[in-house]
């Protein structure tokens, strides 16, 4: 089964809008969590514009007796302040990601020309305490061997082009999604895992949640949004259901 990681970057944005400490992004874990996710994804930026440090704390701390049941995942852009935090939690999971000054979601994947060596040091880093590293990448050959050779344990596939694809209609997301069947396949033959997010939704996961070697997906803004309507417990158990076939 495909595993659903719930990012709940979302529920810290509605917070941050007003201040304070409402809507609890702790109780939003807990929500998903006994809804059946079976992940739970931050992305803390710089600019702690949603999660916070504070957030990945209590989050980890939450997360830490269900060790093994619910994965911790944190995602973020590789500077100190946020290699520093995922040493010290040490989550399930680091998925590394390009940040672009002044962006409002992810844009890219990591291009191929990226300089290995301080990359690569980072990958091992992390490795050597015992995080599964993930690197965020297009859906093409090039950065995928790239993320092989870097050491990295997966990719997580950037999937914002198979959404726009699938709005087109279905000659148009079956043609997207055989580029991405053939990441997954290049990923698997080259020993990675694959992971996959970015505008994924229960309309257009009915086709992708069949790629190959799929382990894991990761989804907030179709989730939290779709919460507004039929509450978070529902929500997360649509996902979870809809990724069980």
């Amino acid at each position: 089964m495909v595993r659903l990681s719930v990012n709940v970057n979302k529920v810290a944005t509605v917070r941050n809008s007003r201040g304070g400490s409402s809507p609890s992004v702790v109780e939003a874990v807990k929500v998903c969590v006994d809804a059946g996710a079976p992940g739970i994804t931050v992305h803390p930026r710089a600019d702690a514009r949603h999660i916070t440090e504070t957030d990945v704390r209590e989050i980890a701390a939450l997360l830490a007796p269900m060790r093994g049941r619910v994965e911790f995942n944190i995602e973020g852009d590789p500077r100190p302040a946020l290699l520093e935090l995922v040493h010290d939690v040490k989550p399930d999971q680091c998925t590394l990601v390009p940040v672009r000054p002044g962006e409002v979601t992810s844009q890219a994947g990591w291009p191929s020309t990226t300089p290995r060596d301080s990359l690569g040091r980072v990958v091992r880093a992390l490795k050597g305490v015992n995080v599964r590293v993930s690197l965020f990448v297009d859906p093409d050959d090039a950065p995928i061997r790239w993320a092989a050779d870097l050491g990295a344990d997966r990719v997580e596939l950037y999937t914002e082009r198979y959404a726009r694809a699938f709005e087109q209609g279905d000659a148009a997301a079956r043609q997207s999604f055989a580029r991405y069947s053939h990441a997954a396949e290049l990923a698997h033959g080259l020993g990675l895992g694959v992971n996959a997010g970015h505008d994924l939704d229960l309309d257009n996961l009915v086709l992708f949640r069949r790629l190959p070697h799929l382990a894991e997906v990761s989804i907030g803004h179709a989730l939290v949004g779709h919460a507004l309507f039929v509450g978070l417990d529902e929500s997360v158990r649509e996902y979870v259901d809809l990724l069980r076939g």
